[in-house]
């Protein structure tokens, strides 16, 4: 076994890999860019190598870096997480001819597998059934409208180095094609460092489920069943589970025993995923292998018992594999959720920023029998970078049965806390509500078939709206008794939305009655954690425990339960009729204007003071977490000035275009 291992990453996979060895008795080495100095994971490491400046094409992307930190340190092995140099088979190739033990597959099947074009041809070669397309190399714009007609829209443009979700795209027509195919290419160029891209027919009303393999050096492979992936945005997965709740058990071990036969003809040797995009009527197409650990694994460990990473490390180190397919069952179900930096309300656009609070639900068994599980990589206090992926941390729970893990997840999210930058926990929360996820009833199109006009929150329901309402008066009759001791008033009107609710409160042994007065009924709430600057206000509301986010607001609280926010305003019978009659606030005229809607790297601004310009032409390129984000146009106009240039960093709302 290796006493010294480094980790070729960053962020809360490389925290995810130093716990496995901590607990496995082995050093750690981290390598950092300038963004990633401060990290969670430099703190952790026993020791640490800077490599260079924050792009990654400066620093994690050089194999040098990473061997010349290997040999200062004298770590015998590298770990490259996903991502980054993680599928490159050349860097595998540098490690072996150093001396130095690459945890991961061979390069061989690496270069067979990781490519996505090799991997089709050898997909193609071995029997395996491909989805149709394009598998070999595309010259330019002009070749890939050729090919994306000859195979039939709908299609995918996709990198063949490509991985996370990044450089990929789908396209409808000859337009997606030829706007598609240059946006992709420079995205792989810079995430990956290789723009070759490949194109295949994309399957309407798909499934994305995937089988995880891990094989040893002495010829044995197993599975270990199946994740869904289905629900992404972007082609990025944001909800995963194991099992899926597609398959049967006859499906299940078709899929796992093409998976290994896969495995076996490359002589893969360490953690691996195939994946598969299957029909709703359960047929499957092998998709692509990707030969490094996924960033979904957790789901996995959690149904199985088996901790990959320490599986990948002792593979690495030339033991066998000590269980075989007859010793693996699924135990219970497992969901993950992702939690990202960027704003559900605008876009899903990234969002980045320093996390002013940061606040997960604790790790570890719950009163319901479920587990809770939290994989990140950052602190309060870190700043989320636009270099690398906007993930802030993955989220899993475990349970005995699907809607139990389901329910898990849904608490588990109304307790975490995140300020300081927009993320999508509210949006996780309502899909965890939402009755077609629920059902089990998935695709690729999820996001957008139930989120059609993008998201806007969640109507609340009677029992969320009484939260609203307990939470804002109980938080009111707090800071009245710090004020005024034993001489607060029980009378007041609370307002919420366009209602003015009367209610009188009355402290209790246990908490808090609320009585509504016109509805005549009363709300209990109990066993209340909540104290002033405390952002999570936690109890039980007529014996139903809860969390909810909250935060001061003019005169009362802004209060969100799961995807249901609201401002809630607690005021004298008086205060309320003023309120009433104050007149509606006019939103600001940006009819003009054309805005980012993200922080980030303005790549090109395609116009010129004075230039004509119609609805839908490109305005900008605007470049963050790897990602570009193409604005048009929303109205006919003529330029009257330009605030940008390439180049430049951007604000959130900054102005880039001004019509006259």
């Amino acid at each position: 076994m290796f006493s010294k291992i480094l980790i070729a990453n960053r962020g809360e996979i490389a925290v995810r890999i130093i716990k496995t060895c901590r607990r496995l008795g082995i050093a750690t080495v981290v390598v950092y860019s300038e963004a990633d100095a401060d990290s969670m994971a430099v703190e952790m490491a026993d020791e640490a190598v800077f490599i260079g400046p924050a792009p990654a094409a400066q620093s994690y992307l050089l194999a040098d870096k990473i061997i010349e930190a290997c040999r200062q340190t004298g770590a015998q092995a590298v770990h490259p997480g996903f991502g980054f140099l993680s599928e490159n088979a050349g860097f595998a190739r540098r490690l072996k001819d150093e001396g130095i033990v690459f945890i991961g597959p061979n390069p061989e099947a690496i270069a067979a597998m990781g490519d996505k074009i090799e991997s089709k041809k050898f997909a193609a070669k071995a029997g395996v059934s491909t989805v149709p397309g394009h598998v070999g190399e595309i010259d330019d714009t002009a070749h890939a409208v050729k090919i994306a007609e000859e195979i039939g829209y709908p299609v995918m443009i996709k990198a063949s180095a490509g991985g996370g979700g990044k450089g990929i795209r789908v396209a409808w027509d000859r337009k997606d094609v030829e706007e598609g195919f240059p946006a992709v290419r420079a995205e792989a160029k810079a995430s990956f460092g290789d723009d070759r891209i490949f194109i295949e027919k994309f399957i309407e009303s798909p499934r994305h489920i995937e089988i995880q393999v891990l094989g040893d050096k002495h010829g044995h492979v197993v599975h270990l069943f199946e994740r869904e992936c289905s629900i992404q945005r972007r082609n990025q997965k944001v909800v995963e589970e194991a099992p899926s709740p597609l398959l049967d058990e006859a499906t299940r071990k078709a899929m796992g025993d093409q998976a290994i036969a896969l495995a076996q003809a490359v002589g893969y040797d360490s953690a691996g995923t195939v994946e598969f995009v299957a029909g709703q009527d359960r047929s499957f197409f092998f998709l692509e292998m990707n030969t490094r650990l996924q960033v979904e694994h957790p789901v996995t460990e959690l149904i199985t018992g088996v901790d990959l990473v320490e599986q990948m490390i002792r593979v690495a180190a030339g033991e066998p594999l000590a269980f075989t397919q007859a010793d693996l069952a699924i135990k219970g179900w497992a969901i993950e959720s992702r939690i990202y930096a960027e704003d559900p309300y605008r876009g899903f656009l990234p969002s980045i920023g320093r996390l002013v609070r940061y606040g997960p639900p604790p790790e570890g068994d719950t009163a319901s029998g479920a587990v809770v599980r939290n994989d990140a990589g950052v602190r309060e206090g870190d700043e989320i970078s636009m270099f690398y992926d906007p993930m802030i941390s993955k989220l899993s729970t475990w349970a005995p049965d699907r809607m139990a893990a389901i329910d898990a997840m849904g608490a588990a999210l109304e307790q975490f806390q995140i300020e300081g930058l927009g993320h999508n926990v509210p949006f996780l929360a309502a899909v965890m509500d939402e009755a077609r996820f629920r059902s089990g009833h998935l695709a690729t199109s999820y996001i957008k078939d139930q989120f059609p006009d993008g998201f806007r929150g969640t109507e609340a329901t009677a029992f969320q709206r009484d939260v609203q309402v307990a939470a804002a008066c109980a938080m009111h009759h707090r800071l009245a008794e710090r004020a005024w001791p034993g001489r607060g008033r029980d009378a007041w009107t609370v307002a919420l939305g366009d209602q003015d609710i009367p209610v009188r409160l009355a402290p209790t042994a246990q908490g808090l009655d609320v009585k509504l007065v016109e509805e005549g009924r009363t709300l209990a709430l109990t066993d209340v954690v909540w104290r002033p600057g405390m952002g999570v206000f936690a109890g039980r509301l007529d014996g139903q425990a809860f969390s909810a986010q909250v935060r001061p607001a003019a005169e009362g609280f802004v209060v969100r339960h799961r995807a249901a926010e609201a401002q809630v305003r607690v005021l004298t019978e008086t205060s309320a009729k003023l309120h009433r009659r104050l007149p509606p606030r006019q939103a600001a005229d940006t009819a003009k204007l054309v805005l980012s809607p993200m922080p980030g790297l303005v790549v090109s601004l395609d116009v010129t003071e004075g230039q004509e310009v119609k609805v839908g032409e490109t305005v900008a390129i605007i470049e963050a977490m790897k990602m570009q984000n193409i604005i048009r146009a929303e109205r006919d106009g003529v330029v009257k000035s330009v605030g940008a240039k390439a180049g430049d960093s951007v604000a959130a709302d900054e102005v880039l275009v001004e019509f006259a």
